[in-house]
């Protein structure tokens, strides 16, 4: 696994704050920050860099957050339900225990991105470009993958009961120890993917075969 994770030397002695709203404003650069235990609804960020921050049990709902780029930021214990951060680009982030339920990544980019343990069922992540990013233990129901170029794409015990790719090749990706009913995919797409031999009866409605069972 090819993950480089933010760099941890360069998160300590931060400076905190309690006000996202007052710290970050639009087309500006914010850098060695905790921000922690605040709440937000319907917050706006454009063209801001963020760098060297760690996000602790931030709460922005229906926020958007686009076209700004984060580098170096760890997002513990955040619920960014339905934010929009299209158009993004994520270096070296890492987002754990958080609900990214809703959010939109559109044409974003990830590089170097962990997703741990959080729920992040409707996530829609079209057009976006991921390369060395980890879905760990995350739920991802009903997600939307559309027209994506993955490289080193990890799902390690990701629940992707429902999720929707489009014009995305999941050649050569485990797939063997995540939840996969329910997947719609075509054949094209799902070609050359690592599945475990209980999944492959999940995938059999693509070739329009029906298990009947005699018992």
């Amino acid at each position: 696994m090819k993950i480089i994770q933010p760099k941890k030397r360069f998160l300590e002695n931060l400076i905190k704050i309690e006000s996202i709203v007052e710290e970050i404003k639009d087309d500006e650069n914010m850098e060695n920050r905790i921000i922690s235990d605040c709440s937000v609804e319907n917050y706006e960020l454009y063209n801001a860099k963020i760098e060297k921050t760690i996000f602790r049990n931030v709460e922005i709902i229906k926020g958007k957050i686009t076209k700004n780029t984060f580098t170096d930021v760890i997002f513990e214990k955040c619920n960014f339900s339905n934010t929009n951060f299209e158009n993004c680009c994520f270096v070296r982030c890492e987002f754990k225990d958080c609900k990214l339920a809703g959010c939109n990544f559109t044409e974003s980019t990830l590089y170097n991105v962990s997703i741990i343990n959080t729920n992040a069922s409707y996530i829609n992540l079209s057009l976006a470009s991921m390369e060395n990013v980890l879905f760990s233990e995350t739920i991802l129901r009903n997600s939307y993958f559309q027209e994506n170029k993955l490289k080193n794409v990890y799902f390690e015990k990701a629940d992707l009961m429902q999720a929707q790719f489009s014009k995305t090749s999941l050649k050569d990706i485990d797939l063997s120890s995540s939840i996969i009913v329910g997947l719609a995919i075509s054949i094209d797409d799902i070609k050359g993917a690592i599945i475990d031999t209980y999944q492959a009866a999940d995938l059999l409605y693509l070739l329009g075969i029906k298990i009947k069972n005699n018992y």
